[in-house]
């Protein structure tokens, strides 16, 4: 996980014109697709608005000049989460349909319904549409470029300020753990070597959890000192700048939110 979380900002400071693209562009692009999608009506419309959106994350992922395994990678590490609630669907009376017809029967009772299965597939093409634009998104924007483009569009700085020092340290963190790792790894230490004693492995994770945590805090009071030095306080606030947009960035924010609202409102009226 600590190694994914480079993975991920290595590729978000690459140079195509979707990286160039200001973050508030993005940001509420991707909102506009994930609400337009998610507030489709759970019918078979939903295959075809998702299919619009998914083009559109395909042409973006084209421009971005980002490899598909990336994205496939990406995809493959969230999609359990969602996969086990989704395929849970197909043995549950959902209350979008009245009518179930069974087309296959388990022991102990259960059984799989035709309507269960179409939502279940409608469930998926909505999960797999917005989380194509977050890791869009993640992969072409940097974090802190997210965070400035969140207080330019109004974030209170309640939220601005504690996500700004999540981002700052969240690194600081991987490092440490990277050194605590590579001091296990020196040692000869795997904790998946079935060689050792079950007790002994548990025992030395337990150690490292609990140095990590000591480190934590001791690098969190470092850190606090540190600020209240500079004049943290009550009322600091995280200082972003603001930034006009350029024609080009009106005019693609423009384009593709017609092309979303349109979308999903010519395929919602139609019969």
């Amino acid at each position: 996980m600590i190694d994914d979380l480079y993975y991920i900002e290595k590729h978000a400071y690459r140079t195509s014109i979707v990286h160039r693209l200001d973050a508030r562009i993005k940001l509420l692009v991707t909102l506009a697709a994930i609400l337009a999608i998610i507030a489709m009506p759970y019918s078979t419309k939903v295959y075809d608005l998702g299919a619009v959106l998914f083009a559109l994350v395909v042409v973006l992922w084209a421009a971005s000049r980002l490899s598909p395994v990336v994205y496939l990678r990406r995809l493959a590490l969230i999609m359990p989460f969602g996969i086990f609630l989704i395929g849970f669907q197909v043995f549950v009376k959902n209350p979008y349909y009245e009518v179930f017809h069974p087309i296959a029967t388990f022991p102990f009772g259960i059984e799989v319904y035709a309507e269960s299965v179409q939502f279940a597939s409608i469930l998926l093409v909505k999960f797999i549409v917005s989380i194509s634009f977050i890791i869009l998104l993640s992969s072409t924007t940097r974090m802190q470029d997210l965070l400035e483009a969140s207080g330019r569009l109004g974030l209170p700085r309640e939220f601005t300020l504690p996500l700004g020092m999540m981002i700052r340290y969240i690194f600081v963190f991987a490092d440490m753990f990277g050194k605590i790792r590579s001091t296990m790894e020196t040692r000869c230490f795997d904790p998946l070597d079935r060689t050792l004693p079950y007790r002994y492995r548990l025992r030395q994770l337990g150690y490292t959890v609990g140095m990590i945590f000591i480190r934590s805090y001791e690098q969190g009071e470092r850190t606090y000192t540190s600020m209240l030095c500079r004049g943290y306080g009550a009322n600091t606030s995280l200082q972003i700048r603001g930034k006009a947009l350029g024609a080009g960035e009106v005019s693609f924010f423009a384009g593709a939110l017609a092309l979303i609202v349109l979308s999903t409102v010519l395929i919602y009226l139609r019969p």
